[in-house]
């Protein structure tokens, strides 16, 4: 038997009610194209096994006992596949029609493009921004405390939300958010995973700039769209309250610190890669 042109990757975690309205919408939106769909669940609950089971019994399914991380889920759904193209969904993503269409006619037509994202909106139909400039330490600073309400963090964060650009063509970005990306299979083995050392946060900061390193373009493609449901559980009550009391929080902290130790020092990638193609 042939191998499908597309694997569609959905990552999962204690929300089996979203994940059917995710998987629901995928088998609606893109019954004209050639995949899999293979779902990849952490901290795996009943109630999900079950509605795998009754709902979904053809589509492939594994979990995890425990909570592994957003790039553990996204490995094993890489490891299981067999198309040429690879879509990675959260879900709590629903898909437009035409959305996963695009994303792949426009992967197909740019060789040097080694990712592209869609353009999110929440469901209510509000933008999202979900392609951005890579983090500076105080980027963070300015997006959990009081001072991203002055008028210096203002403008760095608007930067940072790359709020200078108009969203309707599609541009090459430092980094797409890893809620919804395509990529060839060969643009995976070429840059590898993603780093495990990332358990959840900034593990798609990572990724994207690795694609470019490796001379591999990443691409925001806003005439594809989808609706995200995005939960800020790392903490909005201001820094002091959320490093107190949220966990998330820590672990966003942490991962930053690994990101910037990571790269301290270095260029933007993409800067290089495109002085040097003349773009």
């Amino acid at each position: 038997m042939n191998s499908p042109e597309l694997s569609i990757i959905v990552t999962s975690y204690k929300n089996p009610e979203l994940l059917r309205i995710c998987l629901d919408s995928i088998k609606k939106n893109a019954k004209d194209i050639d995949y899999e769909l293979i779902v990849v669940d952490s901290a795996t609950e009943e109630d999900t096994e079950m509605m795998m089971r009754e709902h979904f019994p053809n589509d492939k399914f594994f979990s995890f006992k425990k909570n592994v991380g957003f790039q553990s889920l996204v490995k094993k759904g890489i490891e299981e596949s067999e198309a040429k193209f690879l879509l990675i969904l959260n879900g709590d993503i629903i898909i437009k029609e035409n959305s996963v269409e695009k994303l792949l006619e426009y992967i197909k037509k740019n060789p040097s493009v080694g990712l592209v994202g869609p353009k999110l909106l929440s469901f209510n139909g509000k933008f999202q921004a979900s392609c951005f400039r890579y983090y500076k330490p105080i980027t963070i600073i300015y997006r959990r405390t009081f001072l991203g309400k002055m008028w210096f963090a203002k403008k760095h964060l608007g930067e940072f939300l790359m709020e200078d650009y108009d969203h309707k063509d599609p541009e090459g970005v430092d980094w797409i958010m890893g809620s919804a990306m395509m990529m060839p299979r060969s643009a995976v083995e070429k840059v590898g995973y993603m780093d495990p050392q990332f358990f959840m946060y900034m593990e798609d900061v990572d990724w994207c700039r690795r694609f470019w390193e490796n001379g591999l373009r990443v691409v925001y493609v806003p005439e594809a769209i989808m609706l995200h449901y995005h939960g800020k559980g790392s903490g909005k009550s201001g820094l002091l309250k959320s490093v107190m009391f949220n966990r998330l929080t820590w672990i966003h902290i942490v991962s930053a610190l690994k990101y910037f130790k990571k790269y301290l020092g270095k260029p933007n990638p993409r800067k290089i890669f495109e002085k040097t193609n003349g773009e």
